[in-house]
């Protein structure tokens, strides 16, 4: 059966607003583990991944990473990927 036009609309502002929360998280982890010193460059960067399994594994990797260096790096890989 097909979805209707507002079941589809519902999904895409469930999963946009999921993308975003995403954001804000990996954004707010790095802030925290790195002292304010998260630059304002990456939430565009990450905004350009539409891929949530990819912003999910940022999430991942900003809890993880050893230094913002290494975030930014793993970042440019994930931002690649989605292309």
């Amino acid at each position: 059966m097909a979805q209707s036009m507002a079941e589809v609309l519902i999904e895409q502002g469930i999963e946009q607003g999921t993308k975003e929360t995403t954001i804000e998280s990996i954004l707010l982890c790095l802030d925290t583990r790195f002292h304010g010193n998260t630059p304002q460059t990456l939430k565009p960067a990450l905004e350009a991944i539409d891929n949530l399994t990819r912003l999910k594994r940022c999430l991942r990797e900003a809890i993880q990473t050893p230094s913002l260096d290494a975030f930014i790096t793993a970042l440019k890989t994930y931002g690649a990927a989605n292309r």
